[in-house]
């Protein structure tokens, strides 16, 4: 063939030319995140704030004699740390196995023979060979080529590919998009043709590297859930310590005990201490992330999660997003007569279209890699199979490649009988015409033909053949006398799952926003098709390029549509959106999406197709590429924040008579009632537990139905915040009677302690029932199916008959043995606390305060 024989022209660099190029000018890798070993995944899970002061609280009874309470209290850091590592590693092990595209393979000539090498290894200035299905493997200059298509649908978001040219030494600007351009680009597909090429940029200085250093330009930002949480727990924080030496000065004034004065008031420091908030949003999130990885979600940044729950907006791009990014033949031309093929059977197709059918194979490859000519062979034989129109057995004897000053394509095929040619071609309508030599009546048949086809969104390709006298070929295809045959029209199919995934966003109140880089067309035809809303309405880049930020933020409230955009106009976009207030997801699988996506709220990036900077900028990857898994995303993230708000109300809560009995007997000169190993009971049995079963509850039926929450609404709010207290305030209230009516029937210390505690301990298990929902009566909540509820329930009151009734653990925790009357009147009292609430509910008081 052709580059074959081109091949050997050219010699290529010297190893030692390759290697002081390599040195001089660095290996062929784009900028990514540095692979974090297992020491920095570790030390970036241990350095939340609360985690430290949950540590360094261990420590402390652990150097103040508390052996037992630390280590429950490091036990229960340790589980938190674990779960939270695994999970981290298991992300970084899924991106290695997707890292494949940022160092494809690469066959260059060095020393004048061919060689395959990794594609980090390819150096400025080496000669490589490109053939069909290979990605370029760095920015390149074309010397030689022959029908060489490309595909740059990853840097242009143009679905179509380019047609590329030889450099004919002219200075013309390097930019990727568009026909006949001696210029190929790392990262992109070769997908027809072949060609020879000097490699001119590799690595960082590449497009594709150039968008890969620009991502680290953009900051993130912290979520407004992590701020709240943070705010939440410094408040936490600071009561704590105020109250903490108001009890030791306190107890030491009152009992002259300074040492038992500091281990009361570290006591109430544990009671108030708001560890549980960070650790209730680390599971939430993390389990969020195993949760939505059984939808084929990667979490690369758990807290995007939560965010995605109150997205407001979500940009898409077309092709291999909306669309599958392929070619189907579905339309057919022959003498003026339109054929829809897109619904026929094997044997569904008049005798009238099967030489379009027969010249258009013969007009491709043998075996093709470009998706149209595998299309048309595709369909051929499924319509062709066994006729005469099938012609394996012929031998392709010449192409006449495409040419900027004509866009078509010709075959020519020596035939049985060896004394003529049979020549195929395809092209644009306008060049086929071209060499058929068409009159005016003719080319306005043809144009009526093309608007009739292009209205439905196709591509069209026309195909002619010619026969010609077995002697010495033309040099051009004009030589031959061609006979027009039909018009083929290709379409990008829609993903199947799109149209209901747009509807259940645009239900859930979500704005669907397409940026392509195709023409306005195709766009709004794809756009019907899916079903986005004022389909009619679009901007073009072009347009974008002259539009101020003002006028854009405007335009953007009600325009879905954004065509023929580059990627720097992305980011405008994603930036006036964000500058109305909107919460913007990205999806995209391109590094042309790169920076969008880092500059939106959540960036949703495509696992089997993107780019390995795609998915370094992104929060979300989807691993297979369904756009639906998006709206599951969506919907967990809202699920997430409703059952985190519940969580936060309950440990809010639960916290006032824990922190209640611990100042209270202080404050009145009673035997003190919580110790550190009391606390450490509830936090490490009861506390953790509760927040995997309020992970657990299953979501609102309305959940999808509602408008994005703001992302300024307050996970802890007024309401729920009064709600709250006054529920932990009837605990306290309940609980504190017990003590006192324990102690005035001279029950001893221990006994009263107990009777307490017991109350405490079901109290908190009502607690967690009448939470899990705020609108469901206590039979609706115990129907919902939530196993970790039972588990809870059934692991807590193991666990408080153990302390009782094992005289090891009963020393431990210095109580006395209840008898069962006692029992069940703990549990009673524990009931009777949060009735009230039960009654607020069954006023109708629906969804009033979650």
């Amino acid at each position: 063939m052709l580059i074959a024989q081109d091949s050997g022209n050219f010699v290529g660099l010297s190893e030692k030319q390759a290697q002081e190029n390599l040195k001089k000018y660095g290996f062929n890798e784009i900028p990514s995140q540095k692979k974090r070993n297992i020491f920095t995944i570790l030390l970036s899970v241990v350095k939340e704030p609360m985690l430290l002061l949950l540590i360094a609280c261990g420590l402390v009874y652990l150097f103040l004699g508390e052996h037992h309470d630390a280590l429950m209290l490091l036990s229960f850091v340790f589980v938190v740390v674990g779960i939270t590592f695994y999970q981290e590693r298991k992300t970084e092990r899924t991106l290695e196995a997707l890292r494949d595209l940022s160092s494809p393979r690469a066959l260059v000539i060095r020393d004048g023979v061919q060689k395959r090498i990794a594609g980090g290894q390819v150096a400025r200035d080496d000669i490589i060979i490109l053939n069909e299905g290979d990605r370029v493997p760095a920015d390149a200059t074309v010397l030689s080529c022959s029908n060489l298509s490309v595909d740059e649908s990853l840097l242009t978001g143009e679905s179509v590919a380019v047609r590329k040219s030889e450099w004919d030494n002219q200075d013309i600007t390097k930019r990727p998009g568009g026909d006949d351009l001696p210029f190929v680009y790392s990262g992109t597909l070769v997908v027809q043709g072949r060609g020879i090429a000097k490699v001119t940029a590799i690595g960082i200085n590449t497009e594709m590297g150039k968008i890969g250093k620009a991502l680290q330009g953009i900051k993130e930002e912290d979520t407004f859930l992590q701020k709240e949480i943070r705010k939440i727990v410094r408040n936490f924080s600071i009561a704590g310590i105020i109250l903490c030496l108001l009890v030791a000065v306190i107890y030491a004034l009152t009992r002259g005990n300074w040492l038992h004065g500091i281990l009361s008031g570290l006591t109430l420091s544990m009671a108030m201490l708001p560890e549980e908030f960070p650790v209730v949003l680390i599971i939430f999130l993390t389990l969020g992330a195993w949760r939505i990885s059984k939808s084929q979600v990667l979490t690369r940044r758990t807290p995007a999660i939560e965010t995605l729950g109150a997205a407001t907006v979500l940009c898409t791009d077309k092709t291999g997003t909306l669309t599958l990014n392929s070619m189907h033949l579905t339309a057919l031309c022959v003498g003026g007569v339109y054929y829809d093929i897109s619904s026929k059977q094997s044997n569904g197709l008049p005798e009238t279209v099967h030489n379009l059918l027969e010249y258009g194979i013969l007009a491709s490859q043998k075996d093709p890699f470009d998706p149209i000519e595998k299309e048309v062979k595709r369909l051929g034989e499924l319509y062709l199979s066994g006729s005469e129109h099938i012609h394996n057995n012929w031998r392709i004897v010449k192409e006449y490649p495409l040419l900027q000053q004509l866009l078509a394509l010709s075959h020519v095929w020596e035939s049985p009988d060896k004394q003529n040619y049979i020549i195929a071609a395809k092209g644009s309508p306008e060049a086929i015409a071209d060499l058929c030599h068409f009159n005016k009546n003719q080319y306005a048949e043809l144009n009526r033909c093309i608007e009739e086809m292009a209205e439905k969104g196709l591509r069209i390709l026309g195909v002619a053949r010619a026969s010609f006298k077995k002697k010495e070929l033309p040099n051009a295809q004009h030589d031959f006398m061609f006979e027009f045959v039909g018009l083929l029209g290709f379409v990008d199919p829609v993903r199947s799952d799109v149209p209901l995934a747009i509807k259940e966003a645009h239900d859930a109140g979500m704005r669907v926003i397409m940026i392509t880089g195709d023409y306005p067309g195709t766009a709004i035809h794809i756009a019907k098709e899916v079903g986005l809303k004022n389909p009619e309405a679009y901007i073009t880049g072009q347009a974008l390029e002259i539009m101020s930020h003002p006028e854009l933020k405007e335009r953007i409230k009600t325009v879905n549509i954004f065509v023929r955009v580059v990627p720097e106009q992305k980011l405008l976009i994603i930036n006036a959106l964000k500058s109305n207030g909107e919460v913007v997801a990205m999806t995209g699988d391109g590094v042309n999406d790169a920076p969008a996506l880092k500059a939106a709220n959540i960036g949703i990036a495509m696992g089997q197709r993107g780019t390995d900077v795609a998915r370094e900028a992104s929060a979300l990857v989807l691993l297979d590429d369904d756009f639906s898994s998006i709206v599951q995303a969506v919907k967990i993230g809202r699920r997430i924040f409703d059952n985190l708000k519940k969580a936060v109300a309950y440990i809010f809560a639960i916290h006032v008579p824990i922190a209640g009995m611990s100042f209270f007997p202080v404050l009145f000169n009673l035997p003190l009632v919580l110790l550190p190993a009391h606390i450490a009971f509830l936090e490490l049995i009861i506390d953790p537990a509760c927040s995997i079963v309020f992970e657990a509850c299953p979501e609102e039926k309305n959940i999808m139905r509602k408008p994005p929450r703001s992302l300024q609404e307050s996970l802890f709010g007024k309401k729920t915040f009064i709600f709250s207290f006054l529920q932990g305030l009837g605990i306290l209230i309940v609980v504190f009677i017990v003590f006192r009516l324990a102690l005035y029937l001279n029950k001893g210390e221990l006994e009263a302690r107990t009777l307490c505690f017991a109350t405490l301990v079901f109290a908190n298990l009502m607690l967690i029932i009448t939470n899990l929902s705020w609108s469901k009566n206590l039979t609706g909540i115990i129907k919902a199916r939530n196993k970790a509820l039972w588990v809870v329930i059934i692991g807590a009151v193991s666990a408080l008959c153990l302390a009782i009734y094992l005289p090891a653990l009963r020393k431990l925790f210095h109580f006395s043995v209840l008898s069962v009357a006692e029992l069940l009147i703990s549990l009673a009292c524990g009931i009777m606390s949060l009735l009230w609430f039960e009654g607020f509910k069954a006023l109708g008081k629906k969804g009033a305060v979650l």
